[in-house]
């Protein structure tokens, strides 16, 4: 399988000279000083139509006008943790979203053996409105506190299931779950995986999906909530009425005084609450990986979490203004938090958990992002991590594949976090 790194100044006309300067140091380890304009790189698509169409220039300029005024390359700060602490205030003000702090109260409703892991299915609370179903893997045979991983789930158009995209499921996986799975996982629940590398790991439904999804009209009645009942037809059905009531979502949301993103990636962060609280688990020694959606909502969760040690965003690091020319409509509502771009980029975001270990995965024929802005967020990044003299601590790697967690992707992420969360 072909793999290929970024270059840090490769076709890059940085705003400040330091970017320049700092992106080139990111590559100072290429080995025999390799230029980086000379690395092997996926080459560029011609310039698709814009999803807005003859409004596009006049959106542009009002994206040409954004400077990201918080990244650590447009501000100086005086140091990492200014840095984070002005991203993470202006996130969290963003997300319009900060329930009280309330006891998790977990409760244990399902636990069998699956041969080498113990499996449970807990529910916890993360404010007082919302207790949330997750699964949780424990490997079996191992001493003391063990390093966790929170595996964030994808979106995939699948909203049907959830937490069971990455976990094992004890009745086995229905055939549209099999054949989501095949597509985005190559077939494999990668919980599992991490379990037998000896992790700890959790995945809870996100907000609409799985079994927090929502019904429409007369679909309850029809359909219920029993899932082993659907056939592949009703998962279909019940993925395209879920799909077109994201707007409705997002805009009861809005009208409710809160925004889709904040409730999810809130409740990513009370999860790792509930993960340090058991006594399986070493606290210190805790990460996240996830791919599309779950990419997007590792972003968030590494930049917000300090508990965060170690992180794999696979398939949702992109600049934002390229994205607005055709790259809007392949996207939920779940990934727009409003006024984000006013501040950071997307890369600024995750950038703030340096000098911690970050590994970007990237797919080269990823038809839901353009190339340029996926190429430019890990330069970004990569001058991020070197201003801090952090740079062997970022790795960023681009595979030539569609849309998808490879097996082969999985296991240079899973070695990433071994590298990092185990003694």
């Amino acid at each position: 399988m072909k793999k290929t790194r970024t270059g840090a100044a490769d076709g890059w006309i940085d705003r400040r000279s330091c970017l320049k300067s700092l992106g080139a140091l990111a590559w100072a380890g290429v080995p025999n000083g390799t230029p980086s304009c000379l690395m092997a790189e996926p080459a560029e698509a011609p310039a698709a139509e814009s999803d807005m169409g003859t409004l596009f220039p006049e959106i542009q300029g009002l994206a040409d006008r954004c400077q990201y005024p918080l990244s650590w390359l447009e501000r100086d700060y005086s140091g990492a943790e200014a840095y984070r602490q002005a991203v993470r205030e202006k996130v969290l003000e963003l997300f319009h979203y900060a329930p009280p702090q309330v006891p998790n109260s977990p409760e244990t409703v399902g636990r069998w053996d699956i041969g080498e892991c113990i499996q449970e299915k807990v529910l916890f609370s993360t404010t007082p409105w919302f207790r949330i179903p997750a699964y949780v893997l424990i490997p079996k045979g191992r001493r003391g506190p063990r390093p966790a991983i929170v595996d964030l789930h994808s979106h995939g158009g699948m909203f049907v299931y959830g937490k069971e995209k990455v976990m094992p499921v004890r009745e086995g996986d229905s055939p549209s779950l099999a054949k989501y799975r095949q597509g985005n996982y190559e077939g494999r629940s990668t919980s599992l995986a991490l379990c037998r590398r000896g992790y700890v790991v959790i995945s809870v439904d996100c907000f609409y999906f799985g079994e927090r999804r929502t019904l429409f009209g007369k679909d309850a009645q029809k359909f219920g909530l029993d899932r082993s009942k659907y056939s592949l037809e009703d998962v279909e059905y019940l993925n395209r009425r879920a799909s077109e009531g994201e707007a409705t979502l997002a805009k009861s949301l809005s009208w409710a005084g809160t925004t889709w993103p904040g409730i999810v990636h809130w409740d990513d962060l009370r999860t790792v609450d509930y993960l340090a609280s058991r006594h399986e688990v070493d606290p210190a020694r805790i990460g996240c990986v996830g791919i599309s959606m779950g990419g997007y909502r590792t972003d968030f969760l590494a930049a917000l979490e300090d508990r965060i040690q170690c992180a794999v965003s696979v398939g949702w690091m992109s600049t934002l203004r390229p994205m607005i020319r055709a790259h809007i409509n392949t996207h939920s509502f779940i990934h727009f938090l409003p006024g984000l771009a006013s501040f950071l980029d997307l890369p600024d975001v995750i950038g703030c958990m340096v000098p911690k270990p970050l590994m970007v995965q990237q797919c080269s024929r990823d038809e839901l992002y353009p190339l340029e802005g996926m190429k430019e967020s890990l330069r970004k990044i990569e001058a991020i991590y070197a201003k801090e003299g952090a740079a062997s601590k970022f790795h960023g790697q681009f595979y030539d594949q569609p849309h998808v967690f490879s097996i082969q992707m999985q296991e240079d992420a899973f070695d990433w976090l071994d590298r990092w969360l185990k003694p």
